[in-house]
């Protein structure tokens, strides 16, 4: 699909049945993947004709990309707001994270959707979602932390498209892998997603180096470290 091909996104399919169309689409694909779903499929869940499918989405890989599309748009007020938005800019990049991974946190199915495409497509798709879905608040994203370099606030040595990875990467595992992870001893943060932020966050910032302001810093409460002491020592004691 060329850059100038028009695609209908969720803000300009607004009609009741457009999006149904759009629902149905993001079940399924959710569901079985890309490949595995027929616009037949989609315009029965949609309780719609195929010509009707086609009325408001000229293709099936139009509809898909409109169906990504929903995550970008709830993306731009957030980067509006790490741009413009008041406070410092440690501040402002702290909420940008914390929205990032709530929004993938709410929006379960859509964000499953993205991720199991992301490691299926292959080089002509995923050229199609870089230039038609995320390249665009991508970009935004780098410049905006350029932007912190350029004013003293950032590092001015790193690459932001780096740090913009680091950032989106530790929010998309800890999506993933949640389930897991609060099956681990030394986790203590699942349940708590703002104490993970902040923690990344710091990191991104201070890096994991001891510094005068952390070096004396107990482990904070509800810690892995903590948690796996206090179990320890409630062992030692029944052995004894």
């Amino acid at each position: 699909m060329p850059r100038s091909a028009t695609i209908r996104t969720p803000a300009s399919c607004t009609c009741d049945t457009g999006g149904r169309i759009l629902l149905a689409a993001e079940q399924l694909f959710s569901e079985q993947g890309f490949d595995a779903v027929s616009v037949n499929a989609i315009a029965m869940r949609a309780g719609v004709s195929k010509a009707n499918v086609f009325h408001h989405f000229n293709t099936k890989i139009a509809l898909y990309l409109a169906v990504l599309l929903r995550a970008r748009h709830d993306a731009d007020a957030h980067l509006r707001s790490l741009e413009c938005g008041e406070g410092t800019f440690a501040t402002r990049l702290a909420d940008f994270a914390g929205n990032h991974l709530a929004r993938l946190l709410e929006q379960e199915q859509l964000s499953r959707l993205i991720l199991r495409e992301l490691l299926t497509i292959g080089p002509c798709r995923a050229q199609q979602l870089a230039e038609h879905v995320f390249e665009e608040n991508f970009r935004r994203f780098v410049l905006i932390l350029r932007a912190g370099q350029e004013s003293g606030e950032l590092r001015r040595d790193l690459d932001p498209a780096v740090v913009a990875t680091i950032l989106l990467g530790a929010n998309v595992f800890f999506f993933e892998a949640k389930t897991l992870l609060r099956h681990f001893r030394d986790v203590g943060f699942v349940e708590t997603a703002e104490r993970f932020t902040d923690m990344l966050i710091d990191i991104l910032l201070h890096g994991i180096r001891p510094t005068p302001r952390h070096s004396h810093r107990q482990p904070p409460r509800g810690s892995g470290t903590t948690r796996n002491t206090t179990a320890a020592s409630r062992r030692d004691r029944e052995r004894k």
